[in-house]
Formats: C-alpha cells, sequence, structure tokens
C-alpha cells in the first residue's frame, strides 16, 4: 500500500512538472513535438495515432471481440453460410494485441520524448532538429536502428506462434472440433485431462518419468563422455592427436537423421549385428521390437552419445587447453592424486565454462525428438495411449497433435515441456558456481 502510494505522489508531481507542450502529447501524439518545431517528429508520431485508429475502428476493435468469443456462427457449405473461423480470429486477436502494444509504447514514448524536450528547453538549448535526433539514432544509439526490425521480425515470427501455441493449450481446438465448428475457450481442463483424467493420464505420467531419466542419464553420458576423450587426448603420451580427434568429428558432421537410420538397420532383424548373431548359431535378437523396452532405450542412449559426444569433446579440449598447468605440479608436490586432481582442479574448471552447455544438452536431450522417432518410431503399444515405452513427450506431442489431431491436447504438452525444463534449467544454473562465483575462474 505504501509503495502504490509513492508511486501516485511521485507521478502527481511529474504531472505537475509537465508543460502545455507535454500535455498536449499526451491529449494528441505528436502535439507537443509540433509546438516545440519538431514538425517532421511530430509528425510521424501523429501518423501512428491516426493508423492506428484507423485499424481498430476498421477490423481491431472486432478482432479483439472474436478473441474472447472465437466465433458465434458456424460455418455450413451446404446453405452457403460462411460462418466464423475460431482459428483466423484466434490469430487475429493476438495480432491486434500486439499492435495494441506498440501503439501504448509509442504513447508512452512520445510523452517521454516531449518531456525530454522541455527539460532541454529548460536548460535554455534548442530543441534537437529531425537531422540531429537520426544523427545520435545512427551514432550513440545505433543499436537501436539495427535492432529495430530484426525484432519486429522476431515478435511475427516467434512471439505470434509462441502465443498462438500457449493459447491453443486453453481451448478444445482438435479431434472433432476443427473448422468449421466452432472453438471455445476451456480453461485448464486440457491441463486436468492429462494429469488426471481418461486415457491420457496413465500415459502421460509414464512418458514424463522416463523423459526425466532419459535426459538425466543422457546428458550426464554424453559430457562426461566428451570429457573423458578429451582428456585422453590432452595426455601427452597420445601420439597422432589430429588422427584420433578426426573420428569423432566425422561422426559428428554427418546429418543426425542418416546416422540414426543406419543403426536402426544394424540393430534390425536382418541387420549385420543380428547376422553375425545368427552365424553364431543363435537366434535373431530383436533390439527394437515390440517387447524390446530397456534394450531399445539403452540403444537410443548410446547412439545418442554416439552423435553428442563430439561436440562435448571439441568443447572441453579447448577449455582444458587453457588450464594453468602449474596447478597440477603444486597438486602433486602436495601428494593430491590424479582422482583428486580432477576432482578439485579439473573438474570444477571445466564446468565453470560449460554449465550452460550442459543446461543446453539437457533440454535438448529433453526434447530429442529423433532419436526415437527414427529408431523405433510408430510403434503403438496397448498400455500407451498413442505412444509407446521409449517415446518422450515431444513424440507424444507430434503423436496426438499431427497425426490424431489432438492439437490443444499438444499445445498443453508442449506448455508443461516448457515449465519443466526451464524451470529445472534455471535453479540448476542458479546453484552452480558460473552463477554465484562468477570471478572464480576470472
Amino acid at each position: 500500500m505504501k509503495g502504490r502510494k509513492e508511486v501516485i505522489i511521485s507521478f502527481n508531481t511529474w504531472f505537475k512538472d509537465c508543460g502545455t507542450n507535454v500535455r498536449s502529447s499526451m491529449m494528441v501524439m505528436g502535439l507537443g513535438q509540433w509546438r516545440f518545431g519538431q514538425k517532421i517528429k511530430g509528425s510521424l508520431y501523429f501518423l501512428i495515432l491516426i493508423g492506428s485508429i484507423a485499424f481498430f475502428i476498421l477490423t481491431g476493435l472486432e478482432a479483439i471481440g472474436g478473441f474472447f468469443t472465437l466465433g458465434t456462427e458456424r460455418g455450413d457449405a451446404w446453405r452457403g453460410i460462411e460462418g466464423d473461423n475460431s482459428i483466423v480470429m484466434l490469430l487475429m486477436g493476438i495480432f491486434t494485441w500486439i499492435i495494441l502494444a506498440f501503439f501504448l509504447f509509442c504513447y508512452i514514448s512520445n510523452v517521454k520524448d516531449a518531456y525530454r524536450t522541455q527539460k532541454r528547453v529548460e536548460k535554455g538549448l534548442k530543441p534537437l532538429t529531425f537531422r540531429e535526433e537520426l544523427s545520435e539514432l545512427l551514432d550513440k544509439k545505433f543499436y537501436m536502428a539495427v535492432l529495430f526490425l530484426p525484432i519486429i521480425g522476431v515478435f511475427i515470427f516467434n512471439i505470434l506462434p509462441i502465443i498462438y501455441m500457449i493459447l491453443i493449450a486453453f481451448t478444445n481446438y482438435g479431434g472433432r472440433i476443427v473448422p468449421p465448428e466452432l472453438i471455445d475457450w476451456v480453461g485448464l481442463e486440457n491441463f486436468k485431462t492429462i494429469t488426471s483424467l481418461g486415457q491420457f493420464a496413465p500415459t502421460f505420467f509414464r512418458i514424463l518419468g522416463w523423459n526425466v531419466l532419459w535426459a538425466i542419464m543422457a546428458t550426464t553420458l554424453n559430457y562426461f563422455g566428451g570429457l573423458s576423450l578429451a582428456l585422453l587426448l590432452n595426455k601427452k603420451a597420445v601420439r597422432g592427436k589430429a588422427f584420433w580427434r578426426s573420428f569423432p568429428i566425422l561422426a559428428y558432421a554427418i546429418p543426425g537423421f542418416i546416422t540414426l537410420l543406419a543403426f536402426k538397420f544394424m540393430f534390425s532383424y536382418g541387420g549385420p549385428i543380428n547376422q553375425i548373431i545368427t552365424d553364431m548359431g543363435f537366434p535373431a535378437i530383436g533390439f527394437l521390437d515390440l517387447d524390446a523396452k530397456w534394450t531399445a532405450r539403452i540403444i537410443g542412449l548410446l547412439v545418442n552419445a554416439w552423435i553428442s559426444i563430439p561436440s562435448i569433446m571439441l568443447l572441453a579440449t579447448g577449455i582444458l587447453a587453457n588450464m594453468d598447468e602449474t596447478l597440477f605440479e603444486a597438486a602433486r608436490i602436495d601428494g593430491a592424486t590424479k582422482w583428486k586432481q580432477f576432482t578439485r582442479l579439473t573438474l570444477p574448471f571445466v564446468l565453470f565454462s560449460t554449465t550452460p552447455v550442459i543446461i543446453g544438452q539437457f533440454v535438448g536431450n529433453f526434447n530429442n525428438f529423433g532419436i526415437f522417432y527414427f529408431l523405433r518410431g510408430g510403434l503403438y503399444l496397448k498400455n500407451y495411449f498413442l505412444a509407446s515405452d521409449t517415446d518422450l513427450l515431444i513424440n507424444w506431442l507430434y503423436n496426438l497433435s499431427i497425426d490424431n489431431n489432438y492439437y490443444s491436447i499438444g499445445a498443453s504438452i508442449s506448455l508443461v515441456i516448457f515449465l519443466i525444463t526451464s524451470v529445472i534449467s534455471l535453479t540448476v544454473y542458479m546453484r552452480t558456481s558460473a552463477y554465484r562465483e562468477e570471478d572464480t575462474f576470472q
């Protein structure tokens, strides 16, 4: 309550300090700039005002109304009734809210600009001309000029689809309810469905448990596998280091899906591994068969390691090259074993530099769509709803939304994935030395 009173007092003080020109800009965008003699800038602000008003009169207000209702008239091709398209109305509503946010940003910028010009005039200085402001923008605020178009692109091609996906999670879009059927807002019903109701809940928790276990095991295996290779190749006794490094780099350079398809063939019934087994007089093994639960999971871990370890090895090699050798000499003199040197010197130094990489690897492994899609995709087991025992949440999301039209359920799962990965990533990062002891290794 005290903070609110302070804000009100501060705003009242600022408002009393505003001159006539600033208050003019509050009433009509650009009018204050005109009165200060900044006609070009004032005209630009006024054009933004006129354009925004025209947009909202012609389509904006209707789009905002449609955002809340998602349509009121169902289409009927037989009767020639076009009807409302709920998805288009949702997209247009999101776009209109972004336009409204942009207008409010410009309005506040217009008032602040008029106030800055007032303070400049009170100091006995002339208001900046449009050419002077443009020169300052391209000099002191060059980053703003350069980033303007990319930011617009990010809003259109990144922010808009993300907001759309999040909002779809709160509708009943999917299954039989697709245009021309009208879509409705259902609140948290989809989240209740995947966590506590019907056929979705058991599958969700089974896949979620395996997904978390997979991400931890895959990240750990990849990281320490890459670090071990880097330590091995960093030894002075190893000859031909460039030659030995070339093999993991080749594995890293080959497109991942080609590697996955090659491993799928290798472990198939007619593949070379089963050919060797049958030649030895043993029956063929269904490594990726319907009942090959943990066998398929372990193969997925190993194949993922084959693809991912080289990148960690290359990163760790560069980091190890920058370590101070005198630390190891001092540790050897003090009687530290090789294990102590690794746990007390090497590992903390490498972890400090690679913590963001580990978090990125964890998120990437959590959302690793390709591994089990190419190795074992298309399998639906009876104890799982439209999934198998090796599918991750991202695979199940694909099966639900793309193959079976459960769009709202898929959007809900994607939102759950985002919340899990972001919470775990931020929690882990804030507990590491890379965040708490930033100056330790500088």
